[in-house]
């Protein structure tokens, strides 16, 4: 089965609304729609991030310490085993998430 996927098209009807694109080895491939931010959280596994369309603010600690990184169109956030984070889209944002099947 193949099929092409437009991210700038994509319009979820409610914040982090989401395609579910595929299952990769027991790995979610979904892509999501915001214009709110997420919660803070930590996932189960390894995430990846990837900004498809706007601008998010990444909000991560390390080491207690609250840090965070401006992503824009193209670029991609790592969040490692036990990355604790939150994404903050300015604006509207579509967002490719890959990460284990299941986790918050």
């Amino acid at each position: 089965m193949q099929r092409t996927i437009r991210s700038k098209e994509f319009i979820a009807e409610r914040a982090w609304g989401a395609l579910d694109i595929a299952n990769i080895g027991g790995a979610s491939v979904r892509l999501h729609w915001t214009d709110q931010p997420y919660i803070w959280h930590i996932n189960d596994g390894e995430e990846v991030f990837a900004v498809m369309d706007g601008t998010v603010v990444m909000h991560y600690r390390e080491a207690g310490v609250e840090k965070h990184a401006t992503l824009h169109s193209g670029d991609i956030f790592h969040a490692g085993i036990g990355c604790e984070h939150v994404a903050h889209p300015q604006g509207a944002a579509r967002i490719l998430v890959i990460e284990k099947a299941g986790s918050v």
